[in-house]
């Protein structure tokens, strides 16, 4: 029968057949190419998510301007009770670290203390600019947001080789005379 009998010349299609599987390999290598580093960053994520996080302590804290009695390191003494006073909204912290490491979060706590009943005697900080300082001197901006409440807040982050973090203070809330903007901590946190 004619559709089930016919003869083929030996060879045809074979170049069509290559010339289409080294089109398909050289798809997948440009789109491999092209989307490595949105790759690269969904593995670095997945893995912050599966494994466990440690506490980093920066070995310096410095600060743009603070009130006296209350410094910068105070928000690095793993005291909550004991505060930074910056005399109001520009007011920035810079903290360096010793070695580069991937910051997966970063807890807040905003306010003179995390308890409710101190929590509101100075003013606080309801946004922040973030400014994250990687080993090769890639700047990473984020703008933060902060819940007017005591107690810590997550900033997740997920920005690897951190040398540095920059925080400025932007508005404010309950700065009044004889008011300062407390910061209670900061505590960084790497993937374990």
């Amino acid at each position: 029968m004619w559709p089930f009998r016919r003869r083929v010349r030996a060879g045809s299609g074979r170049w069509v057949r290559l010339l289409v599987i080294l089109v398909v390999v050289a798809a997948l290598c440009a789109g491999a190419f092209l989307l490595l580093p949105a790759g690269r960053a969904l593995v670095e994520d997945t893995r912050d998510k599966l494994s466990g996080t440690k506490p980093v302590t920066p070995v310096r804290v410095t600060a743009s301007a603070s009130v006296s009695g209350h410094p910068a390191a105070n928000t690095t003494d793993g005291l909550s009770n004991r505060y930074w006073a910056a005399p109001g909204p520009g007011a920035s912290v810079t903290y360096t670290f010793g070695k580069p490491f991937r910051l997966v979060d970063l807890l807040v706590t905003n306010g003179a203390s995390d308890s409710p009943q101190q929590y509101a005697t100075e003013a606080r900080a309801l946004r922040m600019d973030m400014e994250i300082t990687s080993s090769d001197g890639t700047v990473h901006r984020k703008s933060v947001t902060l819940s007017d409440k005591a107690g810590p807040q997550t900033v997740t982050t997920g920005i690897s080789d951190v040398v540095g973090v920059r925080l400025v203070l932007r508005s404010v809330t309950g700065l009044t005379a004889g008011r300062h903007v407390a910061l209670a901590e900061v505590e960084f946190f790497q993937r374990s």
